[in-house]
């Protein structure tokens, strides 16, 4: 298990929330942390290839800018992992999710429309030649997910 610094530690736990909105949101961090602008990307850089971060961006309300829909497919547990490198190689894909469900693999579609959205999820399901169900937003929900982080 990777030790973190007590740097790493307050880039990532104090910034969850009320990210700057700026030209410069690096500089302003490093400002609020006392370092450089240089140090923060580098720092989140490294944190990222460790595997500690896996994005960092904001989070848009849904359908604001483009348009998205959560999809879900039923994958054979042999072609699980495939099936999700294939899922995650295409740009359009946020983030996706294996669940103890039928439906074991989850994923997130956002695209400039509805159209190149309903394209990817055909070509995805051609390319696997499983179904793909798209399951758009109904209603939206605030959820704050920014949490305190633990660490060892």
């Amino acid at each position: 298990m990777t030790t973190h610094s007590d740097f790493e530690r307050r880039l990532l736990d104090e910034f969850q929330s009320e990210f700057p909105l700026v030209s410069q949101p690096f500089a302003v961090l490093a400002a609020r942390l006392a370092c450089s602008e240089a140090a923060v990307i580098e720092t989140l850089r490294a944190l990222r290839d460790e595997g500690a971060v896996s994005r960092v961006g904001a989070v848009i309300a849904p359908h604001v800018a483009g348009r998205s829909t959560l999809a879900a497919m039923a994958v054979p547990p042999d072609r699980l992992e495939a099936v999700a490198a294939l899922v995650n190689a295409y740009t359009e894909v946020n983030h996706n999710y294996e669940r103890e469900h039928r439906l074991n693999l989850w994923f997130v579609v956002t695209a400039p429309d509805r159209e190149t959205v309903e394209t990817v999820l055909r070509d995805i399901a051609a390319r696997t030649d499983l179904a793909v169900i798209d399951l758009p937003l109904e209603q939206a929900f605030h959820i704050d997910l920014g949490f305190p982080l633990r660490w060892n």
